[in-house]
């Protein structure tokens, strides 16, 4: 029987779920329902349910998989696994993954999981449109829950894109189907300058219709989307796009109304606690948690889950030797002195110097790296690391669940991000004053004696750079280095670097199909229109 994957619509709420009422049970929400689309929409309170049950899906484990969670994965698989920065230490089982080594398997599980995950938000999303102006409520309500709709399919877009597609200065005839209804039929690909107009399509509507509605989302209610997140994502977008003027525009306006946070907030909690830095985030709570398929369960370093335990986040040596002594963030990482690299870090071919420690050990014989870490950076350090955690050199202490395993909410999108947007997009606009500004405003919080005085290629290599510092480990990195058209280069011990031999690679802009996934088989074998354009 012929079926196409990624049209499957599955509607989110059941009739027995529609009186919720607390703002945490929303994650209860069903993921299938029997009820008709007539039933699930009939009014305005309903279609409330199905936009918050769009939001649980962004934290729900997907495929059999224990790591394929929502939102989750695409932050740690995609952005940071495969990238440059930041280095998942020891795990070589999943070498595949981390080289980028699925782009071109079309049977991959790594290469379909994003396009199995976007797409089935989309149909979610198209579910709503269809449906919603038929909803009874007031017309404000029906605007913006359509709102919210066009920018959850917009957003699906722009990350599908980044997958599927070339990057928009290689190829912008590249391409993906645009669905834009609840059909199930065929569909032929629109060429990736296509999926960007409709992208820029929703957003405009959208942001037009949260205007008109007048209304906003509650103070708690950070993980749904209001107008800031239509400005966010269209900054990203427009980013990608290489559309500079929007990028700057849209950035500037996201983050107009959110603080960036304090340097308190970044050095301990800001990371799974909302603050107002944040713009649109993923809601995870200790009663409504996946426990080790969680976010935290993977980048944790205080989580007692094994994959965080034996197997924490660390940065590359070459990305922490550029961030200045007087920069508070150095403290977020646990880097061995010259001595004890000199001491310790001699290769002898048995693939184990790159640990600090042995495999046995844990904080209470982490030896010199860890004491040395707690005095230099003061109280409270030994609860950011699991008591019986693995001492790996330059291993971070920034992202901390609240509670175990994994237990904690994170971002989507925050101002930091906005800023950094916008100041990309004014080095390509010749602003560098303005790019000066905002590489200040963001770092001085850090570095009190930080300043910025420099101009064109070295100006735009300097946000660069502490673009890579201050957004570190938050799911960027592997999509950054692809749109930038610049080759990952990770150096192993013996080379002067921190990377273990199995993951010392240097992946070229040209080389793993352009770093651009193939389209799925399980969408190809049902879909016959998969490699075909359409204006």
């Amino acid at each position: 029987m012929k079926k196409n994957i990624f049209v499957k619509s599955l509607l989110l709420i059941g009739a027995a779920l529609l009186t919720v009422s607390c703002s945490k049970e929303y994650l209860d929400t069903a993921s299938e329902s029997s009820e008709s689309p007539a039933t699930i929409f009939e009014t305005t309170d309903n279609a409330k349910v199905a936009i918050n049950g769009i939001a649980r899906m962004m934290t729900t484990q997907y495929l059999g998989s224990q790591g394929m969670n929502g939102e989750g994965t695409i932050k740690n698989w995609y952005g940071n696994y495969s990238g440059n920065d930041a280095q998942k230490c020891g795990l070589t089982g999943w070498a595949l993954l981390i080289n980028s080594n699925h782009h071109e398997n079309p049977d991959s599980q790594y290469l379909y999981y994003p396009w199995f995950y976007f797409y089935k938000i989309i149909g979610n999303a198209n579910s709503v449109l269809a449906n919603i102006d038929g909803a009874d409520g007031p017309q404000s309500e029906r605007d913006f829950i359509k709102a919210q709709a066009l920018v959850y399919r917009a957003y699906s877009y722009m990350m599908l894109v980044q997958f599927y597609c070339q990057r928009w200065s290689d190829n912008a005839n590249d391409g993906i189907p645009l669905r834009l209804d609840t059909s199930t039929g065929d569909l032929a690909k629109t060429p990736t300058k296509g999926v960007y107009t409709q992208i820029y399509k929703d957003l405009d509507e959208a942001i037009q219709l949260f205007g008109a509605s007048g209304l906003k989302r509650a103070s708690s209610e950070f993980y749904l989307p209001d107008i800031d997140v239509a400005y966010a994502v269209y900054a990203r977008a427009a980013l990608n796009r290489e559309d500079w003027e929007n990028a700057a525009k849209y950035a500037a306006l996201a983050r107009k109304d959110h603080d960036l946070m304090t340097q308190k907030q970044y050095m301990q909690s800001g990371f799974s606690v909302p603050n107002s830095d944040w713009i649109w985030g993923v809601y995870d709570a200790g009663d409504q948690t996946i426990y080790y398929y969680s976010y935290f369960a993977y980048c944790g370093s205080n989580s007692n889950a094994g994959a965080c335990r034996n197997y924490p986040f660390a940065i590359s040596k070459e990305l922490y030797d550029q961030i200045p002594e007087t920069d508070v963030r150095r403290n977020l990482w646990l880097a061995p002195t010259a001595e004890e690299m000199e001491e310790t870090y001699v290769d002898k071919g048995d693939g184990k110097t790159y640990r600090c420690i042995s495999r046995t050990s844990g904080l209470a014989s982490a030896g010199s790296l860890f004491q040395r870490g707690l005095a230099l950076r003061g109280n409270g350090l030994t609860s950011k690391l699991y008591s019986t955690s693995q001492i790996y050199m330059y291993m971070q202490l920034k992202f901390q669940a609240q509670d175990l395993p994994g237990v904690g909410s994170f971002h989507l999108f925050r101002a930091g991000e906005m800023a950094f947007i916008e100041a990309e997009a004014d080095c390509h606009l010749n602003r560098d004053a303005q790019a000066q500004k905002i590489l200040e405003e963001v770092n001085k919080t850090f570095d009190a004696s930080y300043s910025c005085s420099k101009t064109g290629a070295d100006l735009l290599k300097e946000v660069k750079l502490y673009r890579r510092i201050h957004l570190w480990g938050e799911g960027y990195d592997w999509f950054d280095y692809k749109r930038w058209g610049e080759p990952i280069v990770r150096k192993s011990i013996a080379n002067g670097g921190s990377w273990h031999s199995t993951f010392a690679i240097t992946m070229e802009p040209a080389e793993k199909n352009n770093w651009t996934f193939l389209i799925p088989n399980r969408e190809n074998n049902y879909n016959k229109l998969i490699n075909q354009f359409v204006d």
